[in-house]
């Protein structure tokens, strides 16, 4: 009996655990978020496949490069032109004019602003574009966008945007999903580990955690914060469908009330016959084309099936499965159950 009792609180415990996310996982502090950068550059070296002569910002963003460089140029850029040249964090380079592929280019340096106008790192390097567009003798193949390249590490910082991090008493982290179960096992497992008063919770979306002033135990202490384990609190009840391509997720808590579902669909065929219709013999009538139509109309006999109150996914899928609807089927079902009611759970259609 003692051996029974102990394997039993073994898988209790191993449950327990393999249920647990790191709290990395589950929040990130607000002062680490990304920024987003854009810039417009030149990008030379393409082999034909450049602007050209019709886009004229391309033309003027040589001259202004030019003559930075000292090299003054009066009238049309003819030989650029004829050549049809164009425009350490990884950037992504989109051509912005007719050019066809940015295989085999080189971005010339640029500047890469912040959404305050103010520029934070400067881009330089060959690109990778891994999209193949080439035709010959009328036949075309296209594989991949070869006006979208990469360059891994193209981009050098220049700017260090300033964060509250290393200056303010208490450092802010953000749950990636707002829910109040969460934060809260997140506030109980670092006051339990370092002590109450640690951490505080903010909203269901925030909470703020005491950390040392100094800058080496300040980043020591949030890397054992963010390696505590917590159970998170459970997603809402959701529905995810996406119509072009027939997928839908259904999300583990998601439930039904009482409902009645029956669904079938409407067949029609139609088929014409042409004929030829002859006059008889010595009369005055003449040849005629005739054109027969059969239309047949039918409906398969679906069960209706019958949901219980307080279903769960299981049953859901078990019933759909029996009466084998398909999933554009499925997606009407699933519309027409959230519309009456019936469907406890977020319907996302993307």
């Amino acid at each position: 009996m003692k051996s029974a009792i102990f394997s039993i609180i073994l898988t209790l415990g191993l449950s327990s655990s393999a249920w647990a996310d790191r709290v990395k996982d589950l929040a990130s502090v607000a002062a680490g978020r990304t920024n987003q950068l854009i810039g417009y550059g030149l990008v030379v070296g393409l082999q034909g496949t450049g602007d050209g002569a019709d886009v004229s910002f391309t033309a003027q963003s040589m001259k202004a490069m030019l003559a930075r460089l000292g090299v003054g140029i009066d009238g049309p850029l003819s030989d650029f032109e004829q050549n049809a040249s164009s425009g350490k964090i990884d950037i992504n380079v989109s051509a912005i004019g007719k050019a066809s592929s940015l295989r085999g280019g080189n971005l010339l340096l640029t500047s890469l602003r912040g959404v305050d106008g103010e520029i934070y790192s400067l881009a330089q390097g060959a690109l990778t574009a891994t999209g193949i567009d080439t035709s010959a003798a009328g036949s075309k193949v296209s594989i991949g966008v070869p006006t979208s390249a990469r360059i891994p590490g193209g981009a050098t910082v220049e700017r260090i945007v300033e964060t509250p991090f290393e200056r303010a008493d208490h450092v802010v982290m953000n749950v990636r999903e707002s829910d109040f179960t969460t934060t809260t096992a997140i506030v109980n497992a670092i006051n339990k580990n370092f002590g109450q008063g640690i951490a505080t919770a903010l909203d269901g979306m925030s909470f703020a955690v005491k950390a040392p002033s100094d800058m080496s135990q300040r980043v020591a202490f949030m890397s054992m914060v963010e390696n505590l384990d917590v159970v998170p609190g459970d997603p809402p009840a959701r529905v995810v469908v996406n119509s072009r391509t027939g997928t839908v997720v259904i999300s583990r808590n998601v439930r039904i009330t009482a409902a009645a579902v029956a669904h079938g669909t409407i067949s029609v065929a139609i088929a014409a016959t042409n004929e030829v219709s002859q006059p008889n013999a010595l009369s005055q009538g003449q040849t005629a084309g005739v054109q027969n139509a059969d239309i047949a109309v039918s409906e398969p006999k679906n069960p209706m099936f019958l949901f219980q109150p307080g279903v769960d996914l299981r049953q859901v899928v078990d019933a759909v499965n029996q009466v084998g609807a398909t999933p554009s089927a499925l997606i009407a079902i699933l519309e027409a159950l959230k519309s009456s009611g019936s469907l406890r759970a977020d319907l996302i259609v993307i």
